[in-house]
């Protein structure tokens, strides 16, 4: 009788780590949506570009603010390679940037941007890519 309840403890808490594994990892996917990562609301994807098939950078904005994440892809998402998501505006003298060896994403970078044109870009790994000046709402 005391093997029986030692294989059910054993058992349960199998279980318990399993249904907390899957509850942990439940953010994380739904975090990799772009418009997510922005803080969703009014957020709308109004451009993107594919960084092969490693990641893609978006640019979000929601009639006020800018917001550019990168996105791991497929099997590349989870892994820990670099990655960044960088943002600047016309009239500024610096760029804003997140950046480290993040498993999905690098982001949310985001600035006040109505009526300014910007610049954005990412990288993944060693491949980068970088915007000319556009969006000027």
């Amino acid at each position: 009788m005391h093997k029986l309840k030692r294989s059910t403890v054993v058992a349960l808490g199998m279980a318990a780590a399993l249904a907390a594994s899957v509850v942990t990892s439940s953010p994380a996917m739904a975090a990799s949506s772009p418009i997510t990562v922005c803080g969703g609301g009014s957020y709308h994807v109004i451009d993107s570009h594919a960084l092969g098939s490693y990641a893609t950078i978006y640019l979000l904005y929601n009639g006020s603010t800018n917001c550019v994440v990168t996105v791991k892809k497929g099997a590349y998402a989870g892994n820990t390679k670099y990655v960044d998501a960088y943002l600047t505006r016309s009239d500024l003298n610096y760029t804003k940037i997140d950046h480290g060896y993040f498993k999905y994403y690098a982001g949310p970078v985001k600035i006040s941007a109505a009526g300014k044109c910007v610049k954005w870009g990412g990288v993944y790994d060693a491949q980068g890519w970088t915007s000319g000046w556009g969006h000027c709402n």
